[in-house]
């Protein structure tokens, strides 16, 4: 292989559009680039994707001579990319309220059947991150919880049903995202703890999935001044990628690198920088996710600096055989049909979700009766970070459930007023039951305005956090609160299923409120 070829072989490129545009094409050409990342807006339906898949997987082994990764954030819940129709697990922080690891195994399993069924051979997931920080704007959810014994008892089983299936899978964000305030995509996070603390939180997970084995893990874009004072965030750091991860901990795997066009990287230190950086500091696969041209520029840069001496070429070397030895193992030439007697485990799913919801607080042990007038409030959803999909045009929580279950839905603002609040709480005398949704409230907190002023109506009450359980705090004892984790067709549903009085909610909070 010429250097050219193995540089081409550390870099994944993502692009727009539903099929192979030509400067992705000139990019595999030229560069060859060995590897590709899917996100939804590529992936328009099962078909589709299947057949792009396979081409993808042509192209690239025509050019390079090696089959391609190709890769997706594939975490359920939130993080979903597949189009409609597809298996679409539940979240983390969900499957962890379960109390059960074989969900999460069950759900690594069905997800990699799913995946690997498309032509999809490496999944992103599962998040390692401990959300110790209850106003983390972009990982929440994602994670299973805020205490390091409960992300090993849940993601490790998710990891190991990913590989049972035969996708590759990674763990993420090494040293850890969970204690941050900032959105990487958006700005530069930093984590100021002491190693020895470090080591008992976030480091926690990662150091047990590296003894189980996990294949590849991802590193993330924040500053740890204690592991390296030197300015740069992991991605960037050979004291945190190779001293740290490879050398102190042992690990053997694939070390990637988080988006390398998310703000905390491009704004900072500009892309082609940071990507250089990063195989300097030890990556073994650098993600440019969005865009062939930037891709085309960053291979050029790493390049560039191999040929002057700045890059190891022995490294270099070492890291591109580690890469292809896991292509031999966990890439298939082919691609798989998705037609053939396909059937989506959906009530497998919806079986997990209804044990993930969760009762936070239950004035009389059991939910109030919605009775014949029930009214429901809530905002639309929206995209709150770059790592979730867009939020579904016109679905909503309070017309969704007042269609099922009959009775008012009213749409509420993202963040109400107190016009909005005096309004909503005249509007309900003759109310049975008020049923209030709240989405991202901790920003938003006129949502939660407005359900202290409808709970101080005397009606009968029930609000649910339909993304973070954080979003219940403060809430008065007046009132029954639920939690369901996402703002979705399959979770109100079940929700539905839990108002008529079909079952009694028994999820567990895997956060402390």
């Amino acid at each position: 292989m010429t250097l050219k070829q193995k540089i081409g072989q550390k870099l994944v490129s993502g692009f727009e559009g539903t099929s192979i545009p030509e400067d992705f094409v000139k990019l595999v050409k030229e560069y060859y680039v060995g590897n590709v990342i899917l996100f939804a807006h590529n992936l328009k339906s099962r078909e589709q994707t299947a057949e792009l898949c396979g081409q993808l997987q042509s192209l690239i082994k025509k050019y390079t001579g090696h089959n391609a990764f190709i890769c997706i954030d594939q975490e359920g819940g939130r993080v979903t990319r597949l189009p409609a129709g597809s298996a679409n697990i539940a979240g983390a922080m969900a499957i962890a309220a379960t109390d059960d690891p074989e969900n999460a195994l069950t759900a690594g399993r069905i997800t990699g059947k799913e995946l690997k069924r498309l032509g999809i051979n490496f999944n992103l997931a599962p998040v390692l991150d401990i959300n110790s920080n209850p106003e983390n704007p972009v990982i929440g959810v994602r994670s299973y919880g805020d205490k390091p014994e409960t992300i090993v008892r849940f993601a490790l089983p998710m990891a190991k049903g990913l590989m049972e299936e035969g996708v590759f899978c990674a763990g993420k964000h090494f040293p850890g995202h969970g204690d941050t305030d900032i959105d990487s995509h958006l700005a530069l996070p930093s984590v100021d703890k002491p190693i020895e603390e470090l080591c008992k939180t976030e480091l926690a997970p990662f150091i047990a999935a590296i003894e189980a084995g996990i294949p590849a893990i991802i590193s993330s874009h924040i500053l740890f001044p204690s592991l390296d004072d030197s300015g740069v965030p992991a991605t960037m750091s050979r004291p945190i990628l190779t001293g740290l991860l490879k050398e102190k901990l042992g690990f053997e795997g694939l070390v990637l690198t988080d988006g390398m066009e998310m703000n905390a990287i491009k704004n900072y230190y500009g892309v082609d920088k940071g990507c250089v950086e990063a195989v300097k500091a030890g990556a073994d696969l650098v993600f440019i996710c969005h865009s062939p041209s930037m891709t085309a520029s960053a291979t050029a840069a790493i390049l560039r600096s191999a040929e002057n001496g700045e890059i190891d070429l022995d490294e270099l070397d070492r890291s591109v055989k580690k890469v292809l030895t896991y292509k031999e193992t966990y890439v298939e030439a082919s691609n798989m049909s998705v037609l053939e007697e396909y059937v989506n485990p959906c009530e497998e799913i919806q079986k997990v979700i209804r044990c993930s919801l969760t009762p936070v607080n239950l004035p009389d042990d059991k939910l109030p009766p919605i009775g014949a007038r029930p009214v429901f409030f809530g905002p639309l959803a929206y995209r709150h970070t770059m790592a979730v999909g867009d939020a579904p045009d016109g679905f909503n929580f309070p017309e969704y459930l007042a269609a099922r279950l009959g009775g008012t839905g009213i749409l509420i603002p993202q963040n109400p007023g107190p016009d909005d609040v005096i309004a909503a709480a005249e509007s309900v005398k003759d109310a049975s039951c008020l049923i209030i949704g709240i989405y991202d409230g901790y920003k938003n907190k006129g949502q939660l305005n407005l359900a202290e002023a409808l709970i101080k109506t005397g009606i009968p009450t029930i609000v649910v956090a339909l993304n973070s359980p954080y979003d219940l705090r403060g809430l008065g004892r007046d009132a029954a609160a639920l939690a369901i984790y996402e703002y979705s067709c399959t979770a109100l549903d079940v929700l539905s299923e839990a108002l008529e009085g079909q079952f009694t909610p028994t999820g567990k909070l895997s956060v402390q409120l």
